[in-house]
């Protein structure tokens, strides 16, 4: 039997984004260009919209063609309720765990343009998602299983990553694809202080695709690194001052060492870094899936970004770029193809202030990739270097 669905797994939200202009003096480029204490900042009509990776990735799936299951968990409240009415419109919220005895998380996204994203979030009903509120029968016949963002769901990061490993050791005992997104931790909080590195070591050789993004995984594993290029950036983007021999390519190279079989980390508006492990590990893919994966083995490679008609709001960004990933190698592209696509929803994504609104079929992402649609510039993510095509 071929595998067509695929189940997204993970955190689950409800969005309130305001839209954000650029102060009247010109284009900031600093957050406290936005957000000065006493002051009033004017607004338009906040976007609502359920987001968090169940939504964002698994309804960019869904947009692009595919078979989708959602399983997130929300409360039996106000949100909650507008998160089900929102996926039942689309027929997809059958997968949802319903818990009278939790709130429903909510995040507040602050989005100035040209500026990376500020979120107030309560995480809700996603603390106490376990390993047991998978459907594991459900992998049975599914192609793959992405789970996202464990750095906002409690249990996923307490007892060394316990539960994460168990979710991710019992689903590819059923035989599917795994991948694994990651979310921002704040330097302060409960989840910075977990053994990162010792949670993925313990889960990485149960997951096929990692995806986190540069500052993600930077700290994580590098926190001076990371601390370093905060400095550098002076408040702004830190994937304005990468390098990527250097900063992001040693990254990659611990993360295959950990088990996954592919690094995919994003780097903002710079672009893609991907790194993938040797023929014998795509040769047990391949064998699973009867998907050929030519040419995906012992690739070095760095995307570029394509340059966004506008930009109101990364929300979603990167959610979208796994989906056209994910898309484009189940349709059988090449490594290449898989990665301009991934970086062409990212762009058209960021043109809307929602998660969905901008997104694009694949057939017309093609088009406007022959058609010689724009690179970003070279003054982000500097120094590829020779191992990076």
């Amino acid at each position: 039997m071929k595998r067509e669905k695929i189940i997204v797994a993970g955190h689950i939200c409800l969005d309130f984004t305001p839209p954000m202009t650029a102060p009247a003096a010109g284009n900031g480029t600093r957050l406290e260009d936005f957000l000065t204490p006493g002051k009033l900042i004017q607004v338009g009509p906040a976007y609502l919209h359920p987001g968090g990776v169940v939504v964002n990735t698994g309804l960019t799936l869904r947009f692009l063609g595919a078979e989708v299951t959602l399983m997130g968990k929300v409360g039996d409240d106000p949100f909650g309720h507008i998160i089900r009415d929102f996926l039942d419109r689309d027929d997809a919220g059958g997968g949802l765990i319903i818990s009278p005895a939790v709130d429903t998380s909510y995040t507040v996204v602050l989005a100035p343009p040209g500026i990376d994203r500020v979120f107030l979030h309560n995480p809700g009903a996603n603390d106490t998602f376990s390993a047991e509120d998978i459907d594991y029968a459900a992998c049975e016949d599914t192609f793959l299983f992405h789970f996202g963002y464990p750095p906002l769901m409690k249990k996923m990061y307490q007892d060394g990553g316990k539960e994460l490993a168990e979710i991710f050791r019992r689903v590819k005992e059923r035989g599917c694809l795994t991948s694994l997104d990651m979310a921002a931790v704040d330097e302060s909080s409960e989840p910075a202080r977990a053994d990162w590195e010792a949670i993925l070591r313990r889960t990485l050789p149960w997951v096929d695709f990692f995806m986190p993004s540069v500052e993600e995984i930077c700290f994580m594993l590098d926190r001076p690194r990371c601390r370093t290029l905060r400095e550098k950036a002076a408040g702004g983007d830190v994937t304005q001052v990468l390098s990527v021999r250097e900063d992001v390519a040693p990254l990659a190279e611990r993360l295959l060492d950990m088990g996954c079989k592919l690094a995919l980390i994003k780097c903002g508006a710079a672009g893609l870094y991907c790194r993938t492990a040797n023929e014998e590990a795509f040769a047990l893919l391949r064998a699973s899936t009867g998907l050929e994966f030519d040419g995906f083995a012992g690739q070095a490679i760095f995307e570029r970004s394509f340059v966004p008609e506008a930009v109101l709001s990364g929300t979603g960004a990167g959610d979208a770029a796994i989906g056209a990933f994910v898309t484009a190698m189940k349709r059988g592209y090449s490594l290449e193809w898989c990665l301009h696509f991934a970086a062409a929803e990212g762009a058209c994504c960021v043109a809307a202030l929602d998660a969905l609104g901008g997104l694009k079929k694949l057939d017309e992402l093609e088009t406007k990739i022959r058609g010689g649609w724009a690179r970003q510039g070279s003054g982000a993510a500097k120094d590829i270097g020779p191992d990076c095509k």
